[in-house]
């Protein structure tokens, strides 16, 4: 095991990508990679309990989460983040696993946020209650499109692409303060649509099914270690890094929490549905209020705009990660290659590019499916594969912070103990089948199955790169 002490190379030691993201750019960046209002939709469908699921989870998670990426950010913000940290401490093997895990989980991401656009982007062009979510040959076309879009944006170079991940925070955070400003009106004027009480805000832990939010929840608030993974483009990465995670941090929190509110007391959670039940609310309270109708699809066109933000920020980053494990040899070494004009890691990105459009395509097969079911398959695979390197964050943490000399030990023991209990109860919790599978034993060997063969996957082009190194 390589310790803090020894010597370790650079995460990029023959090539520079160029330094452009400044601190503007970071937190913008963290907003459209880790806020997504499809969450509110999933929270609120699960009823009030959600809202005290969010406090906790902001509690047990997503803070810890902020603060461990802040303190590796600040004492490693070498390119490849996660990959760079886990290597360090525990050796190449361990770093491979968990870089391997986080590359390949957002193949499996890319169809969950594309098929959630495309079902917004039906509000947008105002076919919202027409049935038209549910035409596959629709869904596949508006995911495609938006895929192909945010990959050739990167490609030409993150001075670029920038631009579209920070109007993409924009696109997420606007049409989410209109929701909150609905639900704020609505709570001023007429009483709840779904009864908020003390009984219903306390989460039913005998509710198998219901536990299954728990795993969404933390998922929803993942994503603050994407930046850190882009340290070798970040101006003053060990000042800029930490000062990004503590502005955008309360921003993303307030919004999931509020958002779900606003959508619980607008619509009843029974009739919520579990994409867009948050445009279902603003729609309500737009034909409620008369002559506001014009901003749903407005707001709709806004949310797509983020989408597309979104999955260019999960486009750039994970290929960074990609792009590390090729100069490291582990990957073929084409994934290492910057182009000549762009500076970008331009192989990395397309590959991402061409294996979601093949697992996107793969995910609408089978007949009897729905895209809801499908969205929720898709979901809890990637749940499996993409908390894995949050079980290396949160041990990296705990031994960086205990084999320092400084004080606070304590707090960091809690700090990492609970960000990783919270973790392994997600993953946990994430093979728990909806209540309404009429096939548990299916489900289970779907989610389990594929993260199982993505794991073992992994394990053999690790083998394939030693025996190829040595």
């Amino acid at each position: 095991m390589t310790t803090a002490s020894q010597p370790i190379a650079a995460a990029v030691p023959h090539v520079e990508l160029p330094r452009v993201l400044n601190l503007r750019d970071v937190v913008l960046f963290n907003i459209v990679a880790v806020l997504s209002l499809r969450w509110t939709a999933t929270a609120a469908a699960a009823g009030p309990s959600s809202l005290t699921m969010w406090v906790v989870a902001a509690i047990c998670f997503f803070i810890p989460q902020g603060l461990a990426v802040s303190h590796l950010a600040f004492r490693y913000p070498q390119e490849g983040g996660i990959y760079f940290w886990t290597k360090r401490a525990f050796g190449e093997g361990h770093g491979f696993l968990c870089g391997w895990c986080y590359w390949v989980n957002n193949i499996l991401y890319y169809p969950n946020l594309l098929m959630s656009t495309a079902v917004i982007a039906t509000y947008a062009i105002g076919r919202g209650d027409t049935g038209l979510m549910d035409n596959w040959t629709y869904i596949v076309t508006a995911t495609l499109t938006a895929l192909w879009v945010a990959v050739l944006v990167n490609v030409v170079g993150l001075k670029t692409g920038k631009w579209l991940q920070n109007l993409g925070a924009l696109g997420t955070y606007l049409p989410g303060a209109l929701l909150v400003g609905f639900g704020l009106y609505a709570a001023l004027t007429r009483p709840a649509a779904t009864p908020i009480t003390l009984d219903t805000l306390t989460p039913r832990f005998n509710d198998f099914s219901q536990l299954n939010l728990w795993a969404s929840i933390a998922f929803a608030y993942a994503g603050l270690e994407l930046c850190a993974i882009m340290g070798g483009e970040v101006k003053n990465p060990a000042r800029t890094l930490p000062r990004s995670i503590y502005i955008a941090g309360p921003f993303i929190a307030f919004l999931y929490i509020a958002g779900t509110a606003s959508v619980l007391w607008l619509v009843p959670s029974s009739d919520v549905h579990v994409v867009s039940g948050f445009f279902q609310a603003m729609a309500a309270s737009a034909h409620q209020l008369g002559g506001w109708m014009w901003l749903v699809p407005a707001a709709a066109a806004l949310y797509v705009l983020g989408n597309i933000g979104g999955i260019g920020a999960w486009l750039t980053g994970p290929a960074r990660v990609a792009f590390v494990i090729g100069l490291d040899r582990y990957f073929p070494p084409a994934f290492g290659r910057v182009h000549p004009r762009w500076k970008t890691p331009y192989v990395a990105i397309l590959t991402q590019g061409v294996l979601a459009t093949v697992f996107l395509l793969l995910s609408v097969l089978g007949r009897g499916t729905t895209v809801e079911k499908a969205y929720l398959i898709i979901l809890d695979t990637m749940l499996l594969v993409y908390f894995i390197p949050y079980i290396y964050l949160f041990l990296c943490y705990l031994m960086d912070r205990l084999g320092d000399n400084k004080e606070g030990k304590l707090g960091a023991v809690l700090i990492g103990v609970a960000g990783l209990l919270l973790t392994l109860g997600a993953m946990l919790v994430a093979t728990i089948p909806p209540s309404d599978t009429t096939q548990p034993w299916l489900f289970r060997l779907k989610v389990i199955g594929g993260a199982a063969l993505f794991v073992v996957l992994g394990g053999l082009v690790y083998w394939r790169g030693r025996r190829a190194r040595s």
